[in-house]
């Protein structure tokens, strides 16, 4: 039984210029909705809050549609089910859904996932053993193809994908350095992440740490950031070096188109590969890989760190910080109980 009757959701009031504000978004009232033949009510637990949602509310062409004006924002949730029309799954499972950033969400069955929750803590299904967790895992190993010995270079590196991308190249035998953007992140992914370096890339000169850090040139490049680090890392590659663009949060919020990247030489002289990345671009594979991934969460092979907030009503003002570097972890939203 539902004994709440009132939804609570953020939606796009209007579209960010730049860098987002709080005025961009609007939290509105609605009845909970009541699920229709072959779908499932879920009362949202977490709500995940992730870079790419900024490129969702731009009215641009991307490879998902835009959120449009007064919709909910997109975005992942795991929640229980609290009404089941899907024969699969029953009042009380825990599920991940697309919900977006509201307290509940009725969908098709279909589209939802089960989650085990006598295993990791069921935050975990949207961190390292969600779309984080298989986004690293699937861009190091499907395209960056990491050998041991090679200098492995990550981005963003305390983030949710950067520190598992860097924890997984050290399985592979790699040498690891990261970049971040404060000293508590840099001594975290080489004091407790295992990374052989770091680069505050706000305090040092990323150029000069580089050439001190990789004197061999950098084998694979994760890239999550963009920017000024990426066009370094591209004067620095070693000779048939591979680049996985997974992210460039540093564009995310430019007004206007900025520069290109004009030292594409680099491939060419080096012979390197560089290839765009989606995790949904393995979706077959992604249990195998979250059966991986869960055996070395659970044997500490790999470790994870969560920054979480507490309170729908802060959606927006967590999401900005986001933007600006604030979190020190995955990101996420504790909603309900």
């Amino acid at each position: 039984m539902v004994s709440e009757t009132v939804n609570k959701k953020w939606v796009l009031k209007k579209r960010p210029e730049g860098y987002p504000s709080i005025d961009d978004f609007d939290i509105v009232n609605s009845p909970i909705p009541d699920p229709k033949h072959g779908e499932v009510l879920i009362k949202t637990l977490y709500l995940s809050l992730d870079p790419y949602m900024r490129g969702r509310l731009r009215d641009a062409k991307s490879y998902a549609s835009p959120v449009g004006l007064g919709e909910v924002i997109t975005g992942e949730v795991v929640g229980r089910v609290i009404r089941s029309n899907y024969q699969s799954l029953e009042v009380g499972d825990i599920v991940t859904a697309h919900i977006g950033w509201q307290q509940w969400g009725s969908i098709p069955g279909q589209m939802v996932r089960k989650v085990d929750s006598q295993k990791p803590p069921i935050s975990t299904s949207l961190g390292i053993l969600g779309m984080p967790g298989l986004t690293a895992y699937f861009g190091l190993l499907e395209i960056g193809k990491p050998i041991v010995g090679e200098t492995l270079v990550v981005s963003a590196a305390s983030g949710a994908v950067g520190a598992i991308v860097g924890q997984l190249g050290k399985m592979m035998g790699c040498r690891v350095i990261g970049t971040a953007g404060t000293n508590q992140k840099v001594n975290y992914i080489v004091d407790e992440l295992g990374f052989d370096g770091a680069i505050n890339y706000k305090t040092q000169n990323v150029e000069s740490e580089i050439h001190k850090l990789c004197p061999n040139g950098i084998d694979v490049y994760f890239d999550n950031v963009g920017g000024e680090v990426t066009d370094i890392v591209m004067n620095n590659l070693a000779m048939y070096a591979r680049i996985i663009i997974c992210g460039q949060i540093s564009q995310y919020n430019s007004v206007g188109q900025e520069q290109g990247p004009r030292n594409l030489w680099a491939l060419i002289r080096t012979r390197s590969k560089i290839q765009g990345m989606l995790v949904t671009d393995w979706e077959r594979k992604h249990e195998q890989a979250r059966t991986r991934l869960s055996e070395w969460v659970l044997s500490e092979k790999l470790k994870y760190k969560e920054y979480v907030v507490e309170g729908f009503e802060k959606s927006p003002q967590a999401f900005i910080g986001l933007m600006n570097g604030e979190n020190f972890g995955k990101l996420l939203i504790h909603v309900s109980e």
